[in-house]
């Protein structure tokens, strides 16, 4: 869901976290993530390495931009979008996929 259209009091699916559509959702669900309250306190740089582990795939850098922006709104902060957390990412994870 765009970051502007998320409303905090109904988060039921996971499509209703910002940046999320049907495709991450599935992602999420592969890490045994089934609703979003299960974010809060997650790592979003964990999230990333066992996805890249679970497919076996070198997954493209803007899902873990996209965790970022889903845990830190589930931890309390406002929703924006992947790419505000891209330069963030740059500057702290070297990436081990």
């Amino acid at each position: 869901m765009h970051p502007s259209k998320v409303d905090r009091n109904r988060l039921t699916l996971l499509t209703d976290l910002p940046n999320i559509g049907k495709a991450c959702a599935e992602d999420l669900r592969l890490l045994g993530i089934l609703e979003p309250q299960q974010l809060i306190g997650k790592n979003p740089y964990e999230l990333f390495e066992a996805l890249c582990k679970k497919t076996g795939m070198k997954i493209d850098p803007c899902m873990l931009d996209t965790f970022i922006s889903i845990t830190r709104f589930m931890d309390g902060e406002a929703p924006q979008t992947w790419w505000h957390y891209s330069d963030e990412r740059k500057q702290t994870w070297r990436g081990t996929t």
